[in-house]
């Protein structure tokens, strides 16, 4: 780390404590301390790392803390690197970037000891009844399994056995996401009328367990990926299985070359490399961002902004 590096930690005091990240930290190492709140994950926290003049910060906590402090340096404009020290249960970015997991110290270590690299953030306008919510992600957004997953696992379980848990919720979750009407416009064109059980959009592709649902997303390349699952009934079921666990997944390892433009979708599974999104939904859907949930939306515009934001 370079010795001029004004160093601050962003951390969610419910996932870990002061000391622990203290023994983490290298010798002789002075860092100023921002603790985030119930009802601010971050964002404020952040806002008075940069005030006080933080060039590096690390945000140590889960997924809505790692999110919250994103989508600010993204927000702003911000200089400062990033930092993750991954304290949750999914740790969506962090596994997607490769941060050690369950190992603070090898966490912070990478964090001071590693160049930055520049990624892209994913922004979605979410319209929720009568409001409007504007929330930035790093790895996914969208509705239908994935939300439904977050939403209906149990958090008692989710503390027992980690990404476990979402497993347990998959059943509720099939049941709870039914095919609905959309409308759907990708990079400005005209909007088509199409049917979705689940749309995704990504950053990058892998969700817990080491799935990776987006198997081509990729957090630098200034674009986002796009799954749109149509799947109804058992047909429709299988077909989805077989691209997603045969053509993306067991074909794509043993070949270990990219899947072919004419594999990359079915008739039951959409895939496309966007740079924006607009999603009417004819009934309203539990959205959420990297894990959050938002609520449910009638309508939500996507944009990428590519470069936003320095991780180490």
């Amino acid at each position: 780390m370079p010795m001029t590096d004004n160093t601050a930690i962003v951390w969610n005091p419910s996932k870990t404590t002061r000391e622990e990240l203290e023994a983490a930290l290298p010798d002789g190492v002075d860092v100023s301390w921002f603790e985030t709140t119930e009802d601010d994950p971050g964002r404020g926290a952040t806002q008075s790392a940069l005030a006080a003049g933080a060039s590096l910060i690390l945000a140590a906590g889960g997924d809505g803390t790692i999110r919250a402090v994103a989508e600010h340096l993204a927000e702003t404009g911000a200089a400062a690197d990033l930092g993750i020290v991954p304290l949750g249960t999914g740790n969506l970015l962090a596994r997607n970037l490769g941060v050690p997991l369950n190992d603070v110290s090898a966490a912070v270590s990478r964090a001071f000891e590693n160049e930055a690299t520049t990624i892209d953030i994913g922004w979605a306008d979410v319209h929720v009844a009568d409001d409007v919510q504007r929330r930035a992600f790093a790895v996914m957004a969208g509705f239908g399994i994935d939300a439904h997953m977050i939403t209906e696992t149990n958090d008692d379980l989710k503390d027992r056995a980690g990404w476990l848990a979402y497993v347990e919720s998959l059943g509720r979750a099939l049941s709870a996401s039914g095919v609905i009407d959309i409308r759907l416009s990708v990079d400005g064109e005209d909007a088509a009328q199409d049917k979705a059980h689940t749309l995704l959009v990504g950053n990058c592709g892998m969700l817990q367990g080491g799935i990776a649902l987006l198997p081509d997303a990729d957090p630098s390349d200034g674009a986002l990926d796009l799954l749109v699952l149509q799947a109804d009934g058992v047909a429709g079921w299988m077909d989805t299985m077989r691209n997603m666990m045969w053509d993306h997944g067991i074909k794509r390892f043993f070949s270990r070359d990219a899947v072919p433009e004419d594999d990359a979708s079915s008739a039951s599974t959409v895939r496309k490399r966007i740079a924006s999104l607009a999603v009417d939904l004819g009934e309203p859907r539990m959205f959420e961002v990297d894990g959050d949930t938002v609520g449910e939306a009638t309508r939500v515009e996507i944009s990428v902004q590519p470069g936003a934001l320095r991780v180490r």
